[in-house]
């Protein structure tokens, strides 16, 4: 489900036109998506070239029917071999166009380009949170932000008995000596907040957790009721601390509803159930070194080890009792595998201002925006969260879960939590904060990620600055030219000089007849033979470009639709086609499906599934087709817009994970579309870039 407060749509047309340059140089452009020119560095409006050109006036991009530049000198030797000049009576134009054909021959010349296009635009904002202390942070910190440590000794406050009467202390020297309960409880089985008997509930629970305690033989107690702080910064302070508290505590107490002693079991496990959804039952139950509980409306207070309380509390979940388990010492998890299971669990529990339920509606204002109401923490589950991790981040009421997640994994940085969903493609893309997964529709984990790059920060929008990205720009205007090197056998060879042999036996020919009378017949010969070679060539010239193809200059091309292999074959190396040159991906996309052969390999399968989901389904008007020339490779791919920019992330068993990306020239933000899984060596055609914002 997606974080809580996450907005998943957001309008750029309602806002005025206009971009800046790396220059900071405004320019005012009309609507419709836009992209920077690799060359240029301009911004300017995408022309896509789409299979089924839509003419709607819906469409905010302009489609094109599909252009290409493939070798001239090859698609005139199709023509002039397809076309018989006696049958068709063509013959001027047919021999015009034979003249063409080997003036290019001569003539005609290409280069091959060492790199794939460039992303030239990069991120010029400022940060709301910064990585390094160097960088200026718009975020508004703390005094005692600064001065905090990683982890604290003692809680703040304490409440406990002194001459039967029980006082809050907030003597260090006192606390520090004082062993104490940690009370853990859910706010519906103590009080109902905003009712005229408030108070009163909070009275009758308080009494009760004292008499628990002093029957427990303690004269101390922690209950957040009355030990968080009074102002904004002591809470913070406390929330920043509470994982201690629990650590501390010589026992921990959980305080569950009323039971109705006498009647079934049935109470007994809404109590447990409506206990275990709480988004603070983590931290408490986990971090405790010993556990017990009781029921309001019963007097006994019993042991509860961690197995017991994952059958209790979490029985209906396999990660949440394999977290337990994982803490209980009976089977250790891998660190990273841990804490994305815990993340998972605690995102999915209800807090005091988001009760447990399906998500709440989104609200544009939690990104970026103010908070609900004074002493609201939007990020309650991160803050939850991060007990579990080595370096905590001071709680701020002004940030939501997205911007707390990204300062949280930036504190943490051998986790790399955000690079790692950086690279992951989950099965819902939000609008905002496109950073943000918790699956992944490759079915990988977060901890098979290897991040390649570094997070620098996070922007006021929730977009995440990253560093050290290799990125290119998608073609999407039309079939460049490509220049490709052919492996030539002895044969292919021959027959490639045979068009320029051909030339040199008519002038030698022609030559022998002026200077030599009495070789006129040689001429002739000569002559003959030259015409009969020269007749021949547009064949010999395919054949000598039919071999496979050695290298090729580093493309990537998209095009609107699903298009079938052999016409990307034509539209990129023109003559004939005897070997199968592009290939499809056995596990690049989400559509791919692999050989089940001996040789590794994409079936032709995916082929159909594609125009499938093209045609009928949620995919239909959404489908793209990427072609990359450097590994030979066809990817079939979904995403709402097209993207512009592929940026290389990470690698994830065996093959890099590079985003495909829409840009937003207006916020100066780059847009995850879709993920596809490519050959990690490409990326050494691909310039780095300067910092961009994903957001």
């Amino acid at each position: 489900m997606p974080l809580l407060g996450l907005s998943r749509t957001r309008n750029h047309d309602s806002q005025p036109f206009a971009c800046y340059d790396n220059l900071g140089r405004e320019k005012k452009h009309g609507a419709g998506q836009r992209y920077v020119n690799p060359t240029t560095g301009i911004c300017r409006k995408l022309v896509l070239q789409a299979v089924k050109p839509s003419q709607t006036s819906e469409v905010k991009v302009k489609e094109i029917p599909i252009k290409h530049h493939a070798n001239g000198t090859s698609k005139l030797a199709r023509w002039l071999l397809s076309n018989s000049p006696i049958r068709r009576w063509i013959i001027l134009e047919w021999f015009i166009k034979f003249l063409l054909f080997h003036w290019l021959l001569f003539w005609s010349s290409s280069h091959s380009a060492g790199y794939y296009k460039p992303y030239s635009r990069r991120f010029r904002g400022q940060l709301w949170a910064a990585r390094s202390s160097r960088e200026y942070s718009s975020r508004f910190r703390e005094e005692e932000e600064n001065e905090i440590r990683t982890h604290t000794l003692h809680p703040r406050h304490l409440v406990i008995r002194d001459q039967n009467e029980w006082v809050l202390c907030a003597n260090r020297d006192i606390i520090i000596h004082t062993k104490f309960i940690a009370i853990s409880y859910c706010q519906a089985d103590a009080f109902t907040r905003g009712t005229p008997s408030e108070n009163q509930e909070r009275a009758d629970f308080t009494d009760e957790v004292r008499a628990a305690v002093l029957g427990q033989g303690f004269d101390a107690y922690w209950l957040d009721l009355e030990c968080l702080g009074a102002t904004q910064s002591e809470k913070n302070m406390d929330v920043y601390c509470m994982a201690d508290v629990y650590r501390r505590a010589e026992v921990t107490l959980i305080m569950l509803g009323r039971a109705a002693s006498g009647e079934n079991e049935s109470r007994e496990n809404e109590c447990w159930e409506r206990y275990g959804q709480r988004v603070w039952t983590f931290p408490e139950t986990l971090l405790s070194s010993r556990l017990c509980y009781k029921f309001r409306d019963r007097e006994e207070v019993n042991s509860l080890s961690l197995f017991q309380l994952a059958n209790l509390a979490y029985a209906h979940s396999e990660d949440e009792r394999a977290i337990v388990n994982a803490y209980g010492g009976k089977d250790p998890l891998e660190r990273l595998e841990r804490l994305t299971l815990l993340q998972q669990a605690i995102w999915r529990r209800g807090t005091s201002n988001h009760p447990i339920g399906p998500p709440l509606p989104p609200q544009s204002d939690m990104i970026g925006g103010e908070p609900i109401s004074s002493g609201v923490y939007p990020a309650e589950h991160v803050y939850a969260l991060m007990g579990f991790f080595e370096h905590r981040i001071l709680p701020n009421h002004m940030e939501d879960s997205l911007k707390a997640l990204a300062r949280l994994s930036m504190a943490n940085d051998n986790d790399r939590i955000i690079e790692r969903m950086l690279s992951m493609l989950p099965s819902n893309i939000t609008e905002m904060a496109c950073w943000y997964a918790e699956n992944d529709m490759y079915g990988a984990n977060l901890w098979d990620m290897i991040p390649e790059i570094q997070v620098s920060g996070v922007t006021k929008s929730g977009a995440l600055v990253a560093d050290g990205c290799r990125a290119a720009a998608i073609r999407w205007r039309d079939f460049p030219k490509v220049a490709c090197t052919f492996r030539y056998s002895l044969r292919r060879r021959i027959a490639g000089s045979m068009p320029y042999l051909a030339w040199l036996i008519v002038i030698a020919g022609v030559v022998i007849m002026i200077i030599l009378n009495t070789y006129k017949r040689t001429g002739i010969a000569f002559i003959a033979v030259g015409v009969v070679l020269l007749l021949l060539s547009p064949k010999s010239f395919l054949y000598s470009q039919s071999g496979p193809v050695v290298n090729a200059p580093p493309w990537l091309i998209g095009v609107k639709g699903v298009i079938h292999r052999d016409i990307v074959e034509s539209y990129l190396y023109g003559g004939a086609i005897q070997y199968l040159r592009m290939i499809f991906t056995p596990s690049g996309s989400w559509f791919s499906v692999p050989e089940q052969e001996e040789l590794r390999g994409g079936s032709n399968k995916q082929y159909e599934d594609a125009i499938q989901a093209e045609e009928s389904g949620s995919y239909a008007g959404k489908m793209y087709t990427l072609i990359d020339t450097y590994s030979s490779t066809m990817y079939y791919f979904h995403a709402e817009k097209a993207p512009t920019v592929c940026i290389f992330t990470g690698r994830e068993g065996g093959l890099g994970r590079f985003l495909l990306c829409s840009e937003n020239c207006q916020s100066n933000e780059l847009h995850k579309e879709s993920v596809l899984r490519m050959p990690t060596e490409i990326i050494q055609k691909m310039p780095m870039c300067g910092w961009i914002a994903l957001g």
